[in-house]
């Protein structure tokens, strides 16, 4: 009287192939963009000094023209047991045009010295520079 669960499956899986049959084949999966333009500057070997003011620079060479109105954030982070330590509750600077290439920031005051320090540049995606040193 009631159907089996293998008759259940077996109409199941049938229907679900008439729906797959049945879709347009111009239909294609999204593909997202991800931009990650490289970071210039700060490069290996610059040292910043805490409470100095300092460009972020990166590159936008390759940038697709459908991701030039990207706005970016820059980050500072450090390196340490090979993880990149992001300061996201504190960017250096938001909002910024992806095609403008370039940032002022103020270096933060409160930071240890180190020279195992990063900038991050995130979009949708993001890039980070070799480790520098902030004294």
């Amino acid at each position: 009287m009631f159907p089996s669960l293998v008759s259940i499956f077996a109409t199941l899986l049938l229907a679900l192939s008439c729906l797959v049959s049945a879709a347009p084949a111009s239909l294609h999966p999204v593909q997202f963009l991800a931009v990650a333009p490289p970071v210039v500057y700060p490069s290996n070997g610059t040292t910043w000094e805490r409470g100095s003011n300092q460009s972020v620079t990166w590159s936008t060479d390759n940038i697709p023209e459908e991701a030039q109105k990207y706005l970016v954030t820059i980050l500072l982070g450090f390196l340490a047991n090979g993880s990149e330590n992001l300061d996201i509750k504190r960017p250096l600077a938001a909002q910024i045009p992806i095609m403008q290439g370039t940032a002022p920031v103020t270096v933060p005051t409160n930071l240890t010295a180190g020279n195992n320090y990063i900038v991050a540049v995130i979009g949708d995606s993001g890039n980070t520079s070799p480790a520098f040193t902030i004294q």
